[in-house]
């Protein structure tokens, strides 16, 4: 143990259990998700991949997320993200995300084939400022260095949206809309391949909105890859 651990001693966020961010016992009630939906119509797709018949010119090209959004998972997110700020906490959560991811076949297949940029998803200023970081800019940044890719801030929120909790499919479609702008840097977007890292994916609206942005500018494919789906 060391001495900032013995002053300041982890605790489990889940059961409060001294020794580390998450014990074995809190550990073993993760479930790894399985659902495999297409975010297009938000049925089952055996890949993980957009359905065919529900591409689009401008549509995600699919999504992979490594763990189903139970009370346990919400609990270790949450303390990821809101106070005390723990962000020490990436090192577990990006463990079980990059585990989950080349364990997927289809993901594997995925990143083999073409050449990838991992890209967060942006928070507004406002947010930025009051929360001093971006938990899916950091899962971006610690994810690459484990998949050796590369990472590029390529948006920017340009619209202050509402929290999308508890809103409707058709609701969170209307409020992420035109949320997201380029930023202006020298970075060839055509015909690029990108990775969409964000924290949890419910629906995919956010997800979409970000494609429709990117795909605009000229990137040839679009793929979410979330810590968790709720």
């Amino acid at each position: 143990m060391s001495l900032l651990d013995f002053v300041f001693p982890k605790g489990c966020v889940v059961c409060r259990k001294q020794g580390s961010y998450l014990c074995d016992r809190c550990f073993t009630l993760f479930t790894f998700d399985t659902k495999n939906l297409c975010l297009v119509c938000n049925r089952p797709t055996y890949n993980n991949l957009t359905h065919p018949v529900c591409k689009k010119r401008y549509s995600i090209n699919g999504c992979f997320s490594a763990l189903s959004y139970n009370k346990t998972v919400q609990k270790l997110i949450f303390s990821f993200k809101y106070k005390p700020y723990l962000t020490d906490i990436k090192t577990t959560l990006v463990d079980l995300f990059y585990e989950n991811l080349i364990q997927n076949e289809y993901f594997s297949k995925l990143i083999s084939q073409d050449k990838w940029v991992l890209v967060p998803i942006p928070f507004s200023k406002t947010k930025l400022r009051k929360r001093g970081y971006n938990q899916a800019e950091i899962l971006a940044e610690e994810l690459g260095k484990r998949l050796d890719l590369k990472t590029q801030n390529l948006l920017r929120r340009i619209k202050d949206t509402k929290t999308q909790v508890g809103r409707s499919s058709v609701d969170r479609k209307l409020n992420i809309k035109g949320a997201f702008a380029l930023r202006n840097q020298n970075f060839k977007l055509k015909n690029q391949n990108i990775l969409h890292i964000d924290d949890v994916v419910t629906t995919g609206s956010t997800l979409n909105e970000a494609a429709n942005v990117l795909k605009r500018a000229g990137v040839k494919k679009v793929v979410g890859l979330t810590l968790a789906r709720d």
